[in-house]
């Protein structure tokens, strides 16, 4: 069962001792780190191999990083045991359906790309809801990626795929090649946890996990990442969605 934890889930409930510990208590081996884990790697290092923990991949923002100090994020990854490293979104005021700017970023993409797998690591995007926003030409900024960064992984953020509007089934159907790794969240019937910008635990939402597993399997996807963007409390999402994640 090759599943990872997010740890932008717990950012809110550091120190990351307690929050590691917890995780390898549950049932957890690897996670995913993010900006918040690498001001210090060897350290934080230190801190997973306490615990028993790898950390297979990792979330580098913003997409500049690798463009203006690409050793440092190649160095941040191998302290850290990555194999696998995603740029995880744009700025906010970069995220605008202009199909232009996404041949442009999609161009970025591909020459970090080469770069990243030239120093043996692998390299993709990960998906929010506004790559599905249509640009005034039709063309979906998902599309426009994937056409035009054709050597890129796609780690596939289910939830937000749903919350684009689009049929993730479709999607994993249909990039099935591209797709290898998979955030597993869930979205809360409509009303319910507000709190929690609308998302629920894995298998407390109102989305087909055991489905969606079959059809990332088949896919090839090889790690699913526990996700939750604002838990009120991580371990208790941490727990019921591993406990979820076992029964698909």
């Amino acid at each position: 069962m090759n599943v990872s934890f997010q740890l932008y889930s717990a950012r809110e409930f550091t120190p990351w001792e307690t929050v590691l510990e917890r995780l390898a208590k549950l049932g957890y081996t690897q996670v995913e780190g993010f900006g918040g884990n690498y001001e210090d790697p060897a350290a934080f290092r230190k801190l997973l191999d306490a615990n028993g923990l790898a950390m297979p991949s990792g979330h580098f923002f913003p997409m500049e990083q690798f463009e203006d100090d690409i050793n440092k994020v190649i160095d941040t990854a191998g302290t850290l045991g990555m194999n696998r490293v995603f740029c995880p979104a744009l700025p906010p005021d970069q995220r605008a359906p202009d199909a232009d700017r996404w041949q442009s970023v999609a161009e970025r993409l591909e020459a970090v790309g080469e770069k990243m797998r030239g120093a043996g690591l692998r390299f993709g995007w990960h998906n929010h809801d506004f790559e599905f926003k249509p640009c005034a030409d039709g063309r979906l900024p998902m599309d426009i990626l994937l056409t035009a960064a054709p050597s890129i992984e796609w780690e596939a953020d289910i939830a937000w795929i749903v919350r684009g509007g689009q049929d993730p089934l479709a999607w994993i159907e249909r990039h099935a090649d591209r797709i290898t790794t998979a955030h597993v969240k869930d979205i809360a019937s409509a009303g319910e946890c507000v709190d929690e910008d609308g998302w629920a635990d894995v298998g407390h939402g109102t989305l087909d996990w055991k489905g969606l597993m079959g059809a990332l399997r088949k896919a090839g996807v090889d790690l699913f990442v526990m996700e939750h963007d604002k838990p009120s409390d991580f371990e208790r999402f941490a727990s019921r969605s591993i406990q979820a994640f076992r029964t698909y």
